[in-house]
């Protein structure tokens, strides 16, 4: 066999080897790229409650497809640790500023980077024949509330920034309904501004007098929406695509109730009334739509609020500053990306 030949025979083998590992390399990288990619892009929205009212952005976003595809909705009201649950399957939830801060403060990995509800939803509710219409009207009287709640957090606060004397209120547990409030069990109750009944119930006959904290200084974030520390970190253009959605999903509630409202009622007809789900819209519409503000916007003073008044009823220390807990730019970065959300329908009126 003459020399050339064998180098041509040994050409022959390198080149088939090197075709080969090509190929091999091409038939293999897609793979575990392409199956860890749909892992990652599956996303569930948690809802710290039962389909309703208050969730109606999230509802709607998911009915009207404003999300993408691979993200779910999920009503989970009975959860006792909501914040972590959240956490533990590296999704987005919504719940009470309260709740998520305490939480926070545990340890649980997640970051706050919009607000659902602005400011928060509790009120103290009198009748109105009781006169009872201050704060400082409430001295001597009984208060009805749930413990280790947020109305009793910020009726503490409020009475606390008031120097109104706290140990001469008789707080009632567990009398926080609007029938113990008629049945005068109680001279006031503490509760959502969206539990006040609806006008067509008769048993709503009497008139009710609504104190706000917030015309008394106290504002904190209601409603907030949190994430995964590490969903944040690693696929942060997730987080603002649903963060869109949730915008065009509460703008789309309050542009036009004819067509919002059996949206939100088909989720559980059973359940979900088209008149009181009216109803509970009206009741929290400020709260989502303020005057001269943008759709799920927050700002730090009402952070600030929110941990001193934790802190003051002493349910726990400051772990972690709200610098480390709290993010705005992925809100900041929907609005310059989409200017045209920042002015909503609906703030040209209701329908």
């Amino acid at each position: 066999m003459s020399d050339g030949y064998k180098r041509f025979t040994l050409l022959i083998l390198v080149g088939t080897a090197v075709v080969g590992a090509v190929i091999l390399a091409l038939t293999r990288v897609p793979l575990p790229v392409t199956k860890r990619m749909e892992g990652a892009t599956q996303l569930s929205l948690l809802l710290d409650g039962p389909f309703g009212a208050r969730f109606a952005g999230e509802m709607t976003a998911y009915k009207r497809e404003y999300f993408a595809p691979n993200v779910t909705v999920r009503a989970d009201p009975n959860d006792s640790d909501f914040v972590a649950a959240v956490a533990r399957q590296h999704a987005i939830g919504v719940t009470s500023g309260h709740k998520f801060l305490l939480a926070a403060w545990r340890g649980v990995p997640v970051t706050a980077f919009a607000a659902s509800f602005l400011d928060t939803s509790i009120a103290i509710f009198t009748l109105e024949s009781s006169g009872l219409r201050r704060p400082a009207d409430l001295i001597g009287k009984r208060v009805g509330y749930r413990r280790a709640t947020e109305g009793e957090v910020i009726f503490d606060a409020m009475m606390a920034q008031l120097g109104l004397p706290r140990s001469q209120i008789t707080k009632v547990a567990d009398r926080d309904t609007f029938d113990a409030l008629r049945a005068r069990e109680v001279e006031a109750i503490i509760a959502p501004v969206d539990d006040r009944p609806s006008p067509s119930v008769p048993s709503a006959d009497a008139r009710l007098t609504v104190i706000k904290p917030q015309d008394y200084g106290i504002h904190v974030p209601g409603l907030v929406y949190f994430a995964s520390n590490d969903l944040i970190h690693d696929q942060p253009s997730l987080i603002t695509d649903v963060l869109q959605g949730l915008i065009r999903g509460w703008r789309f509630v309050y542009t036009d109730y004819a067509q919002s409202v059996p949206v939100l009622v088909g989720f559980d007809p059973e359940r979900l009334d088209p008149n009181r789900v009216r109803f509970e819209l009206q009741q929290q519409r400020h709260l989502i739509l303020p005057t001269g503000g943008r759709i799920a916007d927050y700002d730090e003073s009402r952070w600030r609020t929110l941990r001193d008044i934790l802190i003051f009823a002493k349910l726990r220390e400051e772990e972690l500053p709200l610098a480390q807990l709290v993010n705005y730019q992925l809100l900041r970065d929907v609005y310059r990306r989409s200017p045209d959300l920042a002015t909503s329908g609906a703030e040209r009126g209701e329908n």
